[in-house]
């Protein structure tokens, strides 16, 4: 196909789906507020004051889902992704209603994911062999490529679903992810992926304007599980298949952010002695907040990591292991330069409130430090 044919149809998908989530909002909005999908602050994991409609990421579904009909290379592989898609939209959208058990959402998020791993046959069958006294550039999985495959899908659909904690995060990651995957579909010449990509990126970019801090409205388990959903299925559909020496990381660096994140909360969790399921306030985007950056900055600071991180994937894929490691060493030493500067001198040297007792306790016991002072002088 020529090249001016498939960046055209990749712009179109992009554009149509932005346009589509854009103008789907408004109306899912006074959606949400009649089925009652208001997301009301009741602990201190939540960053906004007010009650906040959810069921946003009904409109990226819409808008994502009408552009790749129309632009998209449907095969039998893609249509059992959108069929896991649906699944997992469904079951989204009742939870922002009803909020269903952990339970039965893992167990759904399971069948949907077995529907394009066991039928459309979308499953990681070989890794990069890591091993350097084996002649073999794969390792085969065999009978492990089934349950892999459905572990990697579920822990991605839920890995972003964890980081949705501050205004326009998710989605702004999700979109991160969902271009750097464009661009390395575009380098490999899968054109499927590349028209998929186009419509999800875009179809996050339209939504963002309303939940870009301060946010009008959330997007949701609709919107986070099915952006985490696609992201993992399609990263399938290609990242881990070319390249003997890299496929392995281009997947893993693509999706770093919300892949560390889990794994440091699953860690946590489990060292604290409670369950892996159980909420917390110590993600990553909380710890910014407690160390004294506001919800902006905050975002700011993970879009930088999540695009640096894209970044060197896109020049893994074009340019091999050193001088992606060059780029990605360089661009973090500028990010924490960065966040110093932002963070600010006159911040250092105070106590970050961090949401704990003794947090509170110990900035309490300073303001009547202070107060005492203030009347012996």
């Amino acid at each position: 196909m020529p090249e001016y044919i498939v960046i055209g149809m990749v712009v179109a998908a992009f554009a149509a789906a932005g346009v589509l989530s854009y103008f789907f909002t408004p109306p899912v909005k006074k959606f949400a507020h009649k089925v009652g999908a208001i997301d009301v602050p009741k602990d201190n994991r939540r960053m906004h004051k007010e009650p906040i409609p959810r069921l946003g990421g009904l409109a990226i579904f819409g808008g994502f889902l009408c552009s790749i009909l129309i632009f998209g290379q449907l095969d039998k592989t893609m249509l059992c992704v959108l069929l896991g898609a649906i699944i997992i939209v469904s079951l989204g959208i009742f939870d922002d209603v009803l909020a269903l058990g952990a339970k039965l959402k893992f167990v759904v998020q399971i069948v949907a994911a077995a529907i394009p791993v066991c039928v459309g046959d979308l499953q990681i069958k070989l890794f990069t062999n890591l091993n350097p006294f084996s002649d073999e550039a794969y390792f085969h999985l065999g009978i492990f490529a089934i349950p892999v495959t459905i572990l990697w899908i579920v822990g991605i659909t839920n890995a972003v679903n964890l980081i949705d904690g501050l205004d326009g995060l998710a989605v702004g990651v999700s979109s991160i992810a969902a271009i750097t995957m464009l661009a390395v579909a575009l380098l490999t010449e899968n054109m499927m992926i590349a028209v998929t990509m186009a419509a999800l990126a875009g179809a996050c970019v339209g939504f963002m304007p309303y939940n870009l801090n301060p946010a009008k409205i959330f997007m949701g388990d609709t919107g986070s599980t099915f952006l985490g959903y696609m992201l993992a299925t399609v990263s399938i559909m290609g990242l881990f298949k070319f390249y003997a020496v890299i496929s392995f990381a281009v997947p893993f660096l693509i999706l770093g952010l919300p892949i560390f994140d889990t794994a440091n909360a699953i860690i946590r969790r489990v060292a604290a002695g409670r369950s892996p399921m159980s909420p917390d306030r110590g993600h990553v985007h909380h710890k910014l907040i407690d160390m004294g950056f506001n919800q902006k900055q905050a975002v700011a600071i993970l879009y930088a990591i999540s695009a640096t991180l894209g970044l060197t994937a896109v020049v893994l894929t074009s340019s091999g292991e050193v001088k992606a490691i060059i780029l990605l060493l360089a661009v973090l030493v500028a990010i924490i330069v960065g966040a110093c500067v932002i963070y600010g001198a006159e911040h250092w040297g105070r106590h970050p409130h961090d949401g704990t007792p003794e947090a509170e306790d110990r900035d309490d016991g300073d303001a009547q430090k202070e107060k005492t002072d203030d009347e012996q002088n």
